[in-house]
């Protein structure tokens, strides 16, 4: 009866102790910057771009700026431009706009990013910005990186 109820704590352990590790693998879900190429508009000076940001850390980012690369309709680069999303604060989305001169949503093809060019946090690890980047879009323009 004894071994029985070594066997019945240490599975009732086991069974705690794999709570706890789902517990903490959902907790890092999500513990990262989400990008959303919400929208592309053609207008008379080219294109303004509509991104849906969050940043899912626990804590704020100052600034986020990523280097991007913009290909056209052809596959090939366009030209490399830095995108500031500015300050993000942790959970609530942000909508950033950029404006692309010269260029029709039409031709644009594809958008490459290429990686944080800055990410400042007093709360954050430098790769805040870059680990788990989450991008996605709602356009027919590929988003990638």
């Amino acid at each position: 009866m004894k071994m029985t109820g070594c066997l019945w704590a240490a599975a009732a352990g086991s069974l705690i102790m794999g709570a706890a590790m789902a517990v903490a693998d959902e907790t890092e879900i999500g513990r990262n910057v989400s990008v959303e190429l919400n929208a592309a508009k053609s207008g008379e000076t080219g294109c303004m771009l509509s991104f849906v940001v969050i940043n899912g850390h626990p804590g704020r980012i100052d600034r986020a700026v990523y280097e991007t690369v913009l290909f056209d309709a052809a596959g090939q680069v366009d030209r490399l431009t830095l995108f500031d999303f500015g300050a993000l604060h942790p959970g609530r989305p942000r909508v950033r706009q950029f404006s692309i001169s010269g260029m029709s949503c039409e031709g644009l093809g594809q958008i490459l990013i290429n990686g944080a060019h800055s990410c400042t946090s007093q709360d954050l690890n430098e790769d805040a910005c870059e680990a788990g980047l989450d991008l996605r879009t709602r356009t027919q323009i590929e988003v990638m990186g």
